[in-house]
């Protein structure tokens, strides 16, 4: 297996990454390698940037207007990105969503609601998760009754994240309560503007709301926002989380992400331990490995092959990688990791004064990685899931 890029790809990723220098904002780019917050208007900013170029939906074919890229090509695309400090780009809409909507959706849905999708326009928000209804998403409770040309919805989402800018939301509702749990789902698109919307922020640990409940009271939905047919929704939200499990491995945010490790354990003085070295290695090793599986699994799906169970995969060692990475980083900073003032850091103070200006975020990080064993299907879920498509 040569694992050598060519020539020819070497000159692709040469013109991304000229393209990303030039075109990156520095004060986004310097905020991502910082971990410092992004902003609403940080992330769509540079989503826009992205659209205006076509590169929003880089993964998606010129029958929809993507650059129609190979699995290389756009993994050097996400990997450039990554390495300049360019925000990972929000995945509900180009990356989860817009799959569906081209491979399930009528020529109305994708006129309808594509363009504002590439464009960074119109920001989407994921409605899955529910109040007891998390890894056993069959089990879900908001309610969709038909009548005439209306869908009437009520019920909770929960773990929305990002979910306080949405502007349309992707729901799994239910539509019957006969026979199998998974029979009676329906993939339906939802105006968040719609009378009867709540949003409501959750509070994390670190003091920001990046995920919030929606509660949904008597929303009246036009029928044909339904996304293919009634009661099959669950089909589509399989083809979907294949996606976010993919999406949720960011290899290319782990080599980031193992390179500041490396500077901060230079800067703490830690570079020197070897049993510590011996650590980031073991890591880099993972990381590595993690590539070559991301590889398969677009390549899997350039074929048109089902990589549900390398996506499983794909999500338990990302994630687990994207743990062990912020766990190192505490270590490395010792007790300068734990403060956490939100204020004075969004006031401009990271600890210059100490000299440990690169600590500063690091608790945030380290909290909210704690979520990635858990979101998108529970680790213990996928390595079921693993085990029905390997062993059967």
């Amino acid at each position: 297996m040569d694992l050598a890029f060519t020539p020819e790809e070497q000159k692709f990723r040469e013109t991304i990454r000229h393209w990303v220098e030039e075109n990156l904002p520095s004060d986004i780019s310097h905020k991502v390698h910082n971990a410092l917050q992004l902003s609403r208007e940080d992330m769509q900013r540079w989503g826009k940037i992205l659209g205006k170029k076509g590169w929003l939906g880089h993964a998606w074919p010129t029958a929809f207007g993507g650059p129609g890229w190979n699995a290389i090509e756009k993994h050097l695309f996400e990997e450039e990105c990554a390495l300049a400090g360019a925000p990972r780009v929000v995945p509900f809409g180009p990356v989860m969503v817009a799959p569906v909507i081209m491979a399930f959706g009528n020529a109305e849905q994708q006129q309808r609601f594509l363009p504002g999708i590439a464009s960074g326009e119109v920001w989407w928000s994921q409605g899955y998760s529910e109040p007891g209804s998390g890894s056993d998403l069959a089990s879900l409770k908001t309610k969709a009754e038909r009548v005439g040309d209306t869908f009437i919805v009520n019920g909770q989402k929960t773990w929305t994240t990002l979910g306080q800018y949405g502007e349309w939301i992707f729901c799994l509702v239910r539509t019957s309560s006969e026979g199998k749990p998974q029979t009676g789902i329906s993939f339906l698109l939802i105006d968040m503007k719609s009378p009867g919307v709540t949003v409501r922020p959750i509070i994390l640990l670190d003091g920001t709301a990046e995920v919030n409940e929606v509660f949904f009271d008597n929303v009246e939905v036009p029928a044909n926002n339904l996304i293919g047919e009634e009661n099959k929704g669950w089909n589509y939200a399989k083809y979907l989380l294949a996606h976010e499990r993919t999406n949720i491995a960011d290899v290319n945010r782990a080599k980031r992400e193992l390179e500041r490790l490396k500077r901060i354990a230079k800067a703490e003085g830690l570079w020197d331990d070897i049993r510590f070295r011996d650590e980031i290695a073991k890591l880099e090793v993972d990381v590595v490995a993690l590539e070559m599986m991301v590889l398969r699994v677009l390549a899997a799906e350039k074929s048109g092959k089902q990589s549900m169970d390398i996506a499983s995969l794909l999500k338990i060692r990302g994630s687990e990688i994207q743990q062990r990475y912020s766990e190192l980083m505490m270590l490395a900073a010792g007790p300068f990791a734990l403060p956490l003032i939100r204020e004075a850091m969004e006031a401009g103070w990271q600890g210059d004064s100490v000299g440990h200006v690169h600590c500063a975020p690091l608790a945030s990080t380290y909290f909210n990685m704690r979520k990635t064993t858990i979101y998108g299907g529970s680790n213990e879920v996928q390595r079921n899931i693993v085990s029905q498509f390997v062993l059967g």
